[in-house]
């Protein structure tokens, strides 16, 4: 299955409010759902000799269970007086589904035999997406929530460019234009279209007969339709607005172009401080066919995995180093490649720039905070000082306007009253809605990054490379600022995922049982802190006198590494006679690539750091505690003693999992 996101033209006020009411009511039946689903799992884990009992009949019996929440959720809809007049019960159906998915996170451990957490009520804030209901592939024109209706063909004929060529009438031959033509002209308020009127025609048992046209026969421009709740005001009709370029074009063929694919529609809202009531509405449409890939991108991919290489990732907190070799070790099938991906100074400026935007904009929020509730706030020092000053001098004291101190706390040292109480101003929204769409922009342009870093990567050395299974909370805790600068966790993810979709994979080896970093490619280990940064194979102690950047070297023994089972990291080992004798066979040209970069061809062009660039524009390395007490000398292992690796779980670089506290974003503002 794939998904697509559709836009949608919510400019109508009447329906504008309609569609921010049926997001309100549908908040309230999902914090129902879930206050609901929180009691019912404190009751379930209180009841400690039921469930070792029997803890089937212990569930069923407090309903913990996705119809027991169905239920729950059905009478809140039937005991309320409004929530019929917008939503439906398939949709509050629905709703429970998802609320129940986070409490079986919850019940239920994964495969590494972790649990997500306790389920908590979610914010209005948070609730950005009504989930709709697959619509029936049995039963013909069944669609029980949002519904599309219209075809790609329908929405080019009414919308057709002007200065599109004749010859141009149906959407493949749309798709097959230069991407500079602009294929539709859709006006700046896109009317919705009407309902279908009239008789249609049909033919039962021998008989003419006709029923009356639905949305069904609707074959214009595309919309999508929600026929409201049971005592509702009628249906919402939403136009959808396509990106007029041709260079869009075969995407949305892809997508648009076969209704029978179509399959399921969540209606979908993020904070745009732009758009007409701070909101920008989008309906995806998930499809049940794989994702789209330009010909440029299949080409790539198929060049790509005939690449006989292999080759290792060395994923760290300022840089991501890549290096490759022929997999017959073979110097006449290919030479020695690496990269290193850096910031540049032009990334590292742009970071600036937007940390100090952020700055500003979050103490513009906290001034209009303070403006509007100053008796929650404390006076700062030098406020209390010029108080008490003037107090001594007889002066009549003066009004503060913005106190510039603490919050008023309880003795426990909670606020006195809670942030989302506060009074705040229509600006302080404004703002607070350009902060959230700022962050999302750069999390999005961070993910798009990402995506063109790995394309080319997998390109220069191929799909079959090995990294290191690291913890990146580890990373966080000891260097939070630069990892969200460098995002090393989002680039090997897009790394593994441009690896499967190319033939091969990223394979994940044990810190533990390679140790990559304090071994040379010669077999001897090289002990080595986290603040040097060079590694040299000494030979006045017996060593082969390689010497290189210290990431490179990782990332090439990583390529010899083997894996007994490739879904468990703990059964990778190095394979010291394969590097050994690679070492050897490229000789200087290995000690060229392990020195600089050797592809800089492989990063996109003014977004990676190159070997022409100085080393100066890597991001220092922050010196912490544990560094300074980790730099001395330490006795290690010799490389023929092994350990084997603690049964431990990890959330290593690049792995995903839900989140059980509350999610973590770039808004401090707590209301």
């Amino acid at each position: 299955m794939s998904v697509i996101r559709l836009p949608l033209v919510v400019d109508d006020a009447g329906v504008r409010r309609r569609v921010e009411q049926l997001f309100s009511a549908m908040w309230q039946v999902k914090r129902a759902v879930q206050r609901d689903a929180r009691d019912v799992v404190d009751a379930y884990w209180a009841g400690d000799v039921r469930r070792e009992r029997d803890v089937k009949a212990w569930r069923a019996d407090l309903g913990l269970s996705r119809t027991g929440l169905e239920h729950r959720a059905y009478r809140h809809l039937e005991r309320s007086v409004w929530l019929s007049d917008h939503v439906s019960k398939a949709l509050v159906m629905h709703q429970a589904d998802e609320v129940f998915t986070g409490v079986a996170r919850h019940l239920h451990p994964d495969a590494s035999g972790r649990r997500a957490g306790r389920p908590r009520t979610g914010t209005w804030w948070e609730y950005t997406r009504i989930p709709g209901r697959a619509r029936s592939h049995t039963t013909d024109r069944k669609w029980e929530t949002f519904r599309l209706h219209g075809t790609l063909a329908g929405h080019l004929d009414t919308f057709r460019h002007p200065g599109l060529p004749p010859s141009v009438t149906t959407p493949a031959q749309a798709a097959g234009l230069a991407p500079g033509m602009r294929v539709l002209a859709q006006p700046r308020r896109l009317p919705a279209p009407a309902r279908p009127t009239g008789r249609i025609p049909t033919h039962a048992r021998g008989r003419a007969r006709g029923r009356a046209a639905t949305w069904f026969d609707h074959t214009g421009p595309l919309t999508v339709v929600f026929a409201g709740g049971p005592t509702g005001c009628g249906e919402i009709v939403l136009p959808i607005r396509l990106p007029q370029g041709a260079g869009r074009w075969p995407y949305l063929l892809h997508y648009l172009n076969d209704p029978g694919l179509w399959h399921k529609i969540d209606l979908v809202r993020r904070r745009d401080p732009a758009a007409p009531g701070g909101w920008a509405y989008e309906a995806h449409l998930m499809v049940l066919g794989p994702g789209y890939a330009s010909t440029a991108t299949g080409t790539r991919r198929r060049q790509a995995a005939a690449l006989e290489r292999v080759g290792g990732v060395d994923g760290n907190v300022s840089n991501l180093a890549v290096v490759s070799l022929p997999a017959t070790l073979d110097p006449d099938d290919g030479d020695v490649r690496s990269d290193r991906i850096t910031l540049t100074q032009q990334e590292q400026h742009a970071l600036a720039t937007g940390r100090k935007k952020a700055r500003g904009r979050q103490r513009a929020l906290d001034r209009s905070r303070r403006a509007t509730n100053p008796r929650h706030y404390r006076r700062s020092r030098r406020q209390q000082a010029r108080h008490e000053r003037r107090q001594a001098a007889g002066l009549p004291a003066k009004t503060v306007m913005v106190p510039a101190g603490p919050r008023r706390t309880t003795e426990a040292g909670k606020p006195q009253q809670a942030y989302r109480r506060d009074t705040v101003s229509t600006s302080f929204r404004t703002l607070r809605a350009r902060h959230s769409a700022a962050a999302a922009s750069a999390a999005e342009a961070s993910r798009h990054r990402a995506k063109k870093i790995a394309a080319t990567l997998v390109a220069a050395h191929g799909p079959n490379l090995t990294v290191e299974d690291c913890d990146i909370r580890t990373w966080f805790r000891l260097w939070g600022r630069a990892c969200s600068a460098t995002t090393p966790g989002r680039l090997i993810t897009a790394l593994a995922a441009e690896c499967t979709a190319t033939g091969g994979r990223l394979l994940r080896a044990s810190t533990f049982t390679t140790a990559l970093s304090q071994h040379c490619l010669c077999g001897r280990r090289v002990t080595k802190s986290l603040r040097q940064r060079t590694h040299y194979c000494d030979p006045a102690e017996g060593g082969c006198g390689l010497k290189g950047d210290r990431d490179l070297i990782s990332a090439a023994l990583a390529a010899f590494t083997t894996l007994t089972d490739p879904d468990d990291p703990a059964t990778a080992r190095l394979d010291h006679t394969r590097a050994r004798a690679a070492q050897i066979l490229f000789a200087q040209g290995l000690q060229e690539a392990l020195t600089e970069s050797t592809a800089p061809q492989s990063a996109p062009p003014g977004r990676t750091h190159a070997a022409a660039e100085p080393r100066g524009n890597t991001l220092p390395r922050q010196r912490t505690a544990p560094a300074r007490r980790n730099a001395g000398p330490c006795t290690v292992a010799t490389p023929e003693e092994t350990r084997p690796a603690p049964k431990r779980h990890k959330a290593h670089a690049g792995t995903t999992r839900p989140h059980t506290g509350r999610p973590r974003t770039h808004i401090r503002d707590k209301s």
